[in-house]
Parts: C-alpha cells; structure tokens; sequence
C-alpha cells in the first residue's frame, strides 16, 4: 500500500513537471520561434535549424550579445547546421555532418564555430568539441532587422550564409570540397 501510493505520488510528480517544461518550452518559442534556412544550390545541400529572437529596442552587438564572447548564434537550443557533402566553411575544410553554429562577434569580424556537440541548450557550449573556428566578414546591415535571421545568397563558387539582426550581418561563404580536398 505504501509502495503504491509512493508510485503514484512520483507519477503526479513526473506529469507535473512534463507539463512545465512544455510551457516553458512553448512560451520560450513564442518569444524566439523556430525557423529553418536551406539551401539546395548546384548539388550542395545546407539546412540550418534555429530559433529566432528579437530586438525589441534593445542595443544586440555589444549589448545583449557582447563582443568578444562566444553567442549561441540564435536563441533557445543551440543552432544546428547540416551540409550533406564536405565543404570549405570561410576558407577551411569541413567534413560533411551536422555541427551546432556558434559565433563570436566583434567590431572588426567575426568568428564562425562549428562544434561537434548537437541538441544542447544554447548556453552549454563545450569549446574541447570544436571542430573548426574560421574568421568571417561582418558588415552594416539595411534596413533594421528586427527579428535574428539565416539565409543564403548565391556566390560565385557556391553560397554565402548571411546572419543578419539589428543593422550587422556576418557572412559565411560556403563552397562544395573535392573529394581529393
């Protein structure tokens, strides 16, 4: 009898909190919804799955998001980028797969982060995971963004991903790797 009523009592408990982190999980996306940026160019094939914050009148680079510090390139779960085929990511090799994106912002550049660890929450970043760290262009950025977004713009050689909020996009070219690469 106390062994059931042990069993019961953990069992409110675990509905209790399922449903907790349910709301908190659906109030969070409502603040920063979930969004997806693909890319399907000349064979190569890039998704991006991320969530999507906000100005809301706040100062971003160099307020919400300080320079010099690793940001989790979105809001919410870490951001997550698949390439179906091994690329050169800015410059530097990377094998095809899935990485979580992370960013340090700057004044005078970026870096782009891809890490081997997916599926965190964006604050739990694990720099021993990295998997490559490549310098990338930042720029002012017309009109405003009020909302945080990824997109692709076709290159030359390939596609430059664009991250975009507030008046700074950094960019990301992306090119297909040979197979000898």
């Amino acid at each position: 009898l106390l062994m059931k009523r042990i069993l019961i009592i953990l069992g409110v408990i675990a509905a209790v909190v399922l449903v907790g982190l349910f709301s908190l999980r659906s109030w969070t996306k409502s603040a920063s919804p979930e969004a997806i940026a693909e890319v399907n160019q000349g064979g190569l094939k890039i998704k991006v799955d991320y969530c999507q914050p906000y100005k809301k009148g706040r100062k971003i680079f160099g307020g919400l998001v300080p320079y010099g510090k690793v940001w989790r390139t979105g809001a919410n779960e870490a951001t997550v980028i698949e390439f179906d085929q091994n690329v050169i990511a800015a410059g530097q090799p990377l094998d095809k797969g899935e990485y979580s994106l992370w960013t340090i912002p700057s004044q005078d550049g970026w870096i782009a982060i891809f890490n081997s660890e997916t599926g965190q929450w964006g604050t739990n970043y694990d720099q021993t995971k990295d998997v490559l760290r490549v310098p990338i262009i930042s720029r002012k950025h017309s009109p405003m963004a009020e909302q945080f977004y990824i997109s692709f713009s076709p290159s030359a050689n390939g596609t430059d991903m664009i991250l975009a909020w507030d008046q700074t996009e950094a960019v990301v070219p992306i090119q297909k790797r040979g197979n000898n690469e």
